[in-house]
């Protein structure tokens, strides 16, 4: 489970990672709370998200092409020095809402070329054998990080106001710049660059559609991150609907996600296996449970199905990190991770607000059937088209991998 954790360099960038995701969510936390309050509009709110994330959709893939062709260390410090200048905006925000907007907008930039440069990044500090334990012991850092985060940002915000929030956020980058520049470039493993002339961002998205699986499990990812993932809107409608519950009843649910989330990333550290059979297992279960869970007679049943629920979508993510690391070309990496977080992007942008209005229109029990139906299809569908692609029969022998005898 822990493999990883025997290299230096990982242990390094593990521990700067843990600062660095709690410092974000202190800031996620006190950004929200500052747009409330100066606003009072929660269109506002949406409109920050939108602007971190649309230029993913524009930019993701030149960042992606950039990724494979230059050193990833000296553009992570890069990138973190300006989150950093970003961050120590906010402790002194000039007068009007443009900062807030002009900060999100500036870090949706950044996160289009830091993303695929990350991924390059964190598959060379750890050996191949390795790198699904690496991606599985890094979901539960982010989620560890998010809890503290959070718990941490909860108490502090009250007590000296947000912009404490915000410097400790980018005194948090300090803490990765000097880790990355601790790190022995020696023991990194070397991955295979891509040259000046290989077609860029088209050679990209060539390079993507003639890999059918790269390409369902993209779809899974979209429709399974776009109706299974947008819990924090549905637990909303359930609590404040047929559940009957209180704000003490969502922080109970959003507590039980948290660790289901941490939970499975362990579950899936300790195990090693991040093979296509588990990806389509997990998103068959957890989307199964989605539709069980809106038949949840109370908060506490609820509760009991959100937790592997949320055990379940660490899994499947990160074995679609995994495997869209370990099925592509080295020299296409990037490139294809900010194909990746294109579609994150946009199962975020449509999913939010179709979840939304599946729970205005038919309720969080309705909501949640309806979806978790259509993503428990979409898992069959995706199980069909990879067997059909390997050459095989969606079978039980296919899903837990054993051997097909032969007749004589």
């Amino acid at each position: 489970m822990f493999a990883p954790l025997k290299e230096r360099n990982y242990r390094l960038w593990a521990a700067a990672d843990l600062v660095s995701v709690g410092g974000t969510w202190m800031q996620v936390l006190a950004l929200n709370w500052v747009i409330l309050s100066v606003t009072g509009s929660a269109t506002a709110m949406g409109a920050v998200v939108m602007l971190q994330s649309l230029p993913v959709l524009l930019l993701g893939s030149w960042g992606g092409a950039l990724a494979d062709r230059i050193p990833a260390r000296p553009m992570l410090v890069a990138c973190q020095i300006i989150r950093a200048l970003l961050a120590l905006a906010l402790v002194f925000p000039l007068h009007g809402n443009w900062m807030i907007y002009g900060v999100a907008l500036m870090s949706g930039v950044i996160s289009s070329f830091e993303g695929p440069v990350l991924g390059r990044f964190g598959s060379s500090l750890v050996s191949r054998e390795a790198l699904a334990s690496a991606l599985a012991l890094g979901s539960v850092l982010s989620s560890a990080g998010r809890i503290g985060g959070m718990a941490l940002g909860g108490v502090l915000i009250g007590i000296t106001g947000p912009s404490v929030l915000f410097l400790i956020n980018a005194i948090s980058y300090v803490g990765v710049i000097l880790a990355l520049l601790a790190m022995r470039t020696g023991e990194m493993r070397a991955l295979t660059k891509a040259s000046p002339s290989d077609g860029g961002v088209i050679a990209g998205f060539r390079y993507v559609l003639r890999q059918p699986v790269v390409l369902i499990v993209l779809a899974l990812s979209f429709v399974l991150g776009s109706l299974g993932r947008n819990y924090q809107v549905s637990m909303a409608a359930m609590v404040s609907g047929p559940l009957g519950g209180s704000s003490g009843s969502y922080g109970l649910l959003s507590t039980v996600f948290a660790v289901g989330a941490v939970a499975g990333g362990l579950v899936l550290a300790g195990s090693g296996r991040s093979t296509l059979r588990v990806l389509l297992g997990t998103g068959f279960m957890i989307s199964v449970l989605q539709f069980a869970s809106g038949l949840a007679p109370n908060v506490l049943g609820f509760a009991a199905l959100i937790l592997p629920i949320a055990a379940g979508a660490v899994i499947f993510d990160t074995v679609v990190s995994t495997r869209i690391q370990l099925d592509t070309d080295e020299a296409m990496r990037g490139r294809v991770l900010a194909t990746v977080g294109i579609v994150s992007s946009l199962s975020g942008i449509f999913g939010a607000p179709a979840v939304g209005w599946l729970c205005d229109t038919l309720g969080g029990r309705g909501a949640l059937m309806v979806a978790g139906a259509i993503t428990t299809a979409a898992a069959v569908a995706g199980g069909v088209a990879l067997a059909r692609v390997k050459g095989r029969s969606l079978n039980l022998s296919f899903v837990l991998g054993r051997a097909v005898q032969q007749p004589a």
